[in-house]
């Protein structure tokens, strides 16, 4: 072989080579690109899980805000949920729920971002904790029953209570929270908890409540601290919770442990309403003006809030709505920012859907009569009446309850209904 021949040879190997390198080359960008997509849409994912704004990182790094993180969350221990879960997405496409509790952890960082600003710095303490976090949209479940909307339920009774009323939770059970069957129509009862909010007896009190469910099987826990701006969590766990697991729940009832409920006029009320959609029902406010009084409990600052009335809501002590309102009610509690009133946070939702909340004379969130001292509000007759009385103790809901369901004769019965 010549010298040409050699170099004819070398040229077409070179060639080769240097076309196999291109073709690798295009291949491996194409795989990249292909994979592309699927990397963002995971980052996109995992970003919307953990809800944390820009700079939030920080927060581990920053003394200032380390002692505030418990005002969301009550440990640092990650317990494993009692249900299978898998990677949060609560902002995902309705024709892909989740048919689980997906929120497996509870981390999120302060918002740190809000420090340098200046209507920020001039809230209250508190409202500083809850800007900083209020990001922090989901948390894990530590106690789970979805088995209670298994099949056919007619009526869902949820109570918002808090660890230590275990007396309150109690009564109801006895009461009017029994579960049972009438009419061929099936009822069933949850409570709605979050972590106890006592540092000291945190142990204890969470023992007390695993081994109340132990014997009843009958309360929803969040990992989140139990306090009065987390009530619109509550609000919002149990909204996701309901549309996850209930999809055959005909109507909800929620309302407060304190609160006197007569299952027989919501029964009657509903074959009434029987082909109302939409409905809402309760002690609805129109036209309530946001509280500026800084000593006030529900007191929001202009900065949160800065318009003349809020929107029609009902009074948290007890309202009854339909099943498929609830099951919008969360896809619309997901877009909106939390508000510290839980109430009002619900009004906003419904507002969104274009749902105007009925007021009903037989919901008294606030007693039969505004006088408290006034003997009405201890007639047995009038609670006869009515569908919701707020304000019970213990002892006082069961000897109402007992007069109630005696052979108790009254004149007439108060034609509200």
């Amino acid at each position: 072989m010549n010298n040409r021949d050699r170099w004819r040879v070398y040229k077409r190997v070179s060639v080769m080579f240097f076309l196999a390198g291109v073709a690798l080359t295009v291949f491996q960008r194409g795989s990249i690109n292909m994979g592309a997509p699927f990397e963002l849409d995971r980052q996109a994912r995992m970003d919307a899980s953990e809800r944390v704004e820009p700079g939030a990182a920080l927060g581990d790094k920053t003394d200032l805000y380390l002692g505030i993180k418990s005002f969301w969350q009550a440990s640092k221990r990650q317990p494993v949920p009692k249900a299978r879960a898998t990677t949060q997405e609560p902002r995902i496409a309705e024709d892909s729920s989740p048919r689980t509790w997906d929120v497996t952890s509870s981390n999120c960082s302060a918002n740190l971002n809000l420090s340098s600003q200046d209507w920020y710095r001039g809230l209250e303490d508190n409202f500083k904790q809850f800007m900083l976090y209020r990001h922090c949209r989901y948390f894990p479940m530590l106690l789970n029953h979805p088995e209670k909307c298994t099949g056919d339920v007619y009526l869902l009774m949820v109570i918002k209570s808090v660890a230590t009323q275990h007396d309150r939770r109690e009564v109801i059970r006895k009461t009017w929270g029994k579960e049972q069957v009438v009419d061929g129509k099936r009822i069933k009862t949850l409570f709605l908890i979050g972590k106890p909010s006592n540092v000291a007896e945190r142990a204890n009190h969470q023992k007390l409540v695993e081994y109340e469910d132990y014997i009843y099987r009958d309360i929803l826990q969040w990992d989140f601290l139990d306090s009065f701006f987390n009530l619109t969590l509550k609000e919002t766990h149990f909204l996701k919770w309901f549309h996850t697991y209930c999809p055959s729940v005909s109507y909800v009832f929620k309302g407060d442990d304190d609160v006197f409920v007569s299952v027989e006029n919501i029964f009657e009320f509903l074959e009434s309403s029987s082909n109302a959609k939409n409905l809402f029902v309760g002690d609805v406010i129109f036209k309530a003006r946001p509280i500026r009084k800084k000593e006030n409990k529900y007191y929001i600052p202009m900065a949160l809030y800065d318009k003349t009335h809020y929107p029609p809501y009902a009074g948290g002590g007890g309202f009854l709505m339909d099943g498929n309102l609830a099951r919008r009610l969360h896809w619309v509690a997901d877009t909106l920012e939390l508000y510290p009133i839980d109430d009002v946070f619900l009004g906003m939702c419904l507002e969104v859907l274009r749902v105007t909340p009925i007021k009903h004379n037989a919901f008294k969130t606030f007693g039969l009569v505004k006088n408290k001292s006034s003997k009405l509000n201890r007639e047995p007759c009038f609670f006869k009446s009515m569908i919701v009385v707020h304000k019970l103790l213990p002892s006082d809901l069961m000897h109402m309850w007992n007069l109630v369901n005696s052979d108790l004769v009254c004149s007439q019965k108060v034609t509200i209904l």
